[in-house]
């Protein structure tokens, strides 16, 4: 049986033929079908044109009331997968301590560290799911999830068959990446290599002998790892077929993206600091540089060169880095209002960052990010409004009205 979209003031992000992502001035453009409809069948997008559609005796029909229909957001960057909270830190860093002294006393990562390793793996899942469900009702259909608050190998395989299970369990279309390599627990900062031994000769083969992720990350920045232990890391990971992702330049140029482009990772994440050296290397790659403003809000520090890139040429996507020590959300509409407000982003650039771009990002441009035949119908049916533009304008007040993921309506907003 059909699902058949009807009465669609504005279809966006279609596309007759396949893009892989969206760069420089093209991201500023748009593909839009008036007064449309769209056909879904057995979870893919079957067909989609103007006008009036030809309906069957058995299709199902869902009347958009003249909102606007856009692919469901691609979340790059998250970290939803954790135990507890960690709120006494933001009293600490309203209180003035920076970001870095809260991790040298023993909080920031080390502290969601503690709080994993104290529960059980039911008792993470338990705590997670709602995050998970959480970003689905505010419209995200594929993400990204990494591990990272385990740092050691048991506490590390537990996260990511956490994650694995939210990908069986719920309608995300789901991304794991390994990041063992997110900070040096306590017992090894007088030896920080010996940590990267532990990564790479235990935790890296126990996380590829269950195949519990896609990817492999490294947190690459001043007072983290350096670029020598990052290389060893990912070249490590390349060997079980990982493929590399980065926190780069959070802090500081630290030689991230270059040591990231080096070794083919699929995106470069956070960049608030980038110069012409890191354009230059990104433009001569396939890296996705991803940006997340909710960590730069959240934190109050520096926000990413997204209008820079943009106008270098480069394609950049938008993330929302969903943790509980820098960024406590996973609202995709507050993260394209942060790219227009903070980043000096326009509306359909934003628009491309969280869909096609996201979807490039986490390896997914073929099946989720744009509106094409073949493609999974995981899509946004917005309230009715008087352009895009106004969704990311609109910032705190949600436009979306419903919500189909693999084909199936799963919220009325």
């Amino acid at each position: 049986m059909r699902l058949v979209l009807t009465h669609i003031a504005r279809l966006l992000m279609v596309e007759y033929e396949s893009r892989e992502l969206v760069a420089g001035a093209d991201m500023e453009k748009m593909h839009v079908r008036e007064n449309a409809w769209l056909t879904i069948e057995d979870g893919l997008i079957t067909g989609f044109g103007e006008g009036e559609v030809a309906l069957l005796m058995d299709d199902e029909v869902l009347d958009c009331s003249g909102g606007m229909v856009i692919p469901a957001f691609c979340d790059s960057h998250t970290h939803l997968v954790y135990a507890g909270s960690r709120e006494k830190e933001y009293e600490d860093k309203i209180r003035g301590l920076s970001y870095e002294e809260i991790a040298a006393r023993g909080g920031g990562i080390l502290n969601s560290a503690a709080l994993l390793s104290s529960i059980s793996e039911q008792q993470l899942f338990e705590q997670s799911l709602p995050r998970a469900l959480e970003i689905i009702q505010s419209g995200t259909g594929a993400v990204e999830i990494k591990s990272g608050y385990g740092l050691n190998t048991k506490d590390e395989v537990k996260m990511l068959r956490v994650i694995r299970r939210l990908g069986e369990e719920t309608p995300l279309a789901v991304r794991s990446t390994f990041l063992g390599a997110h900070a040096f627990p306590a017992a090894y900062r007088p030896d920080p290599d010996r940590y990267v031994k532990l990564v790479v000769e235990d935790m890296i083969p126990a996380v590829a002998s269950e195949k519990l992720a896609d990817y492999i990350d490294v947190f690459c920045d001043r007072g983290f790892f350096t670029v020598e232990q990052t290389r060893t890391i990912l070249e490590a990971g390349a060997k079980y077929g990982l493929v590399p992702k980065i926190h780069a330049n959070e802090l500081d140029f630290s030689g991230g993206v270059q040591v990231g482009v080096a070794n083919g990772a699929r995106s470069v994440d956070h960049l608030e600091f980038v110069a012409e050296e890191e354009i230059g290397v990104l433009k001569k790659s396939r890296t996705m540089p991803t940006l997340l403003p909710g960590a730069s809000l959240f934190l109050g520090m520096r926000y990413a060169p997204a209008r820079k890139m943009i106008d270098a040429g480069l394609p950049v996507a938008l993330a929302s880095d969903y943790n509980p020590g820098s960024s406590p959300s996973g609202n995709m509409e507050l993260v394209m209002s942060l790219g227009i407000m903070q980043l000096r982003m326009l509306p359909y650039e934003v628009l491309n960052a969280v869909t096609l771009n996201g979807a490039y990002a986490m390896g997914l441009e073929k099946t989720h990010g744009s509106v094409a035949v073949g493609k999974t119908a995981s899509l946004i049916i917005t309230k009715p409004m008087p352009s895009f533009g106004f969704m990311p304008y609109a910032y705190g007040s949600s436009q979306i009205d419903r919500i189909i993921l693999n084909g199936k309506i799963v919220q009325d907003v």
